[in-house]
């Protein structure tokens, strides 16, 4: 049974569609379509329930899955094993990010590692949504700390985040700038949708006291980037990390509003399973980003 069918076959049911296991295998969904369908006649069995709007497995896919799943963990363990045997780390590590993470963290963390690293690959897929390590498909993620498994190793990459509240000066001419966070409710606010389709609902921190806004406005987009273009051409008032739009704030292209209540919060982490077998690479990545931390000063907890 060819492996290639194996791998498209989990990697449409870990992703829920052929579409989102492309994205995230790099492979185009008509090979991975084209796989299934040679291992669904190699089985004589139909795996998945495909229709216009859904793919699901059937009740033989969830069994063949499930079985299937101990098996792909042993092998990349065997892999991982032989790459450990060599002292000079070699090989791929592969992580899941957020994009904003993979953005954050390319420079000072991935391309320093590399440089370090000649013989190491990073092969990093940013997916804003929070995928299982468990598979075995990532060796670790890069997320924000307080979104990170409980049940996952987390270690601090990079220092604190800020999200902050910006309008484009042509915005505010013909508004009140907001001076509490309740008074958002009256105003166009650009809307970010997160990837269960849910709204995210902007946070605020004062002296302790903590608010949770349901904001309101006529664009919803599902990209961060996309907030902070639409909040310098005046579109409403966003909510972004501050520092994807630290230039504008500086040149006058968009204000900060509601200073006092966007305090700087923990920001990412690098993650993985307790208790996995790791490759030489994955432990040459975690004692770099903890050199990192000890040369910038950053604690671990």
């Amino acid at each position: 049974m060819p492996p290639s069918e194996l791998a498209a076959f989990m990697a449409v049911a870990e992703h829920g569609g052929f579409r989102s296991a492309a994205r995230a295998s790099g492979a185009s969904a008509s090979a991975l379509s084209h796989a299934v369908a040679g291992l669904e006649a190699r089985l004589k069995a139909q795996l998945f329930i495909r229709t216009t709007r859904r793919v699901a497995l059937t009740e033989a896919g969830e069994r063949f899955a499930e079985a299937l799943r101990p098996a792909l963990r042993q092998l990349s363990r065997a892999v991982e094993a032989l790459d450990g045997l060599s002292d000079q780390p070699r090989g791929t590590i592969r992580i899941n990010a957020s994009a904003r993470a993979a953005e954050l963290v390319l420079e000072p963390l991935i391309l320093e590692f590399l440089r370090r690293y000649p013989d190491m690959t990073v092969d990093v897929r940013s997916d804003d949504n929070l995928l299982d390590l468990g598979s075995g498909a990532f060796d670790c993620g890069l997320r924000l700390i307080e979104m990170v498994p409980e049940d996952m190793v987390a270690i601090p990459v990079g220092g604190e985040q800020q999200h902050v509240v910006v309008a484009a000066p042509s915005y505010l001419r013909d508004v009140s700038a907001p001076s509490t966070p309740a008074d958002l409710t009256a105003h166009d606010c650009i809307q970010w949708r997160l990837a269960g389709a849910a709204r995210y609902r902007w946070e605020f921190e004062r002296h302790g006291e903590r608010l949770t806004i349901e904001t309101q406005g006529r664009l919803i987009l599902d990209d961060a980037r996309l907030i902070a273009i639409a909040a310098r051409a005046g579109a409403g008032i966003g909510y972004v990390a501050k520092a994807a739009i630290a230039e504008d704030l500086v040149d006058g292209t968009l204000v900060q509003l509601l200073h006092e209540w966007t305090p700087p919060y923990p920001g990412l982490a690098l993650y993985y399973p307790k208790n996995r077998h790791m490759s030489a690479g994955m432990r040459a990545l975690i004692a770099f980003v903890r050199e990192l931390n000890r040369r910038d000063g950053r604690p671990e907890h």
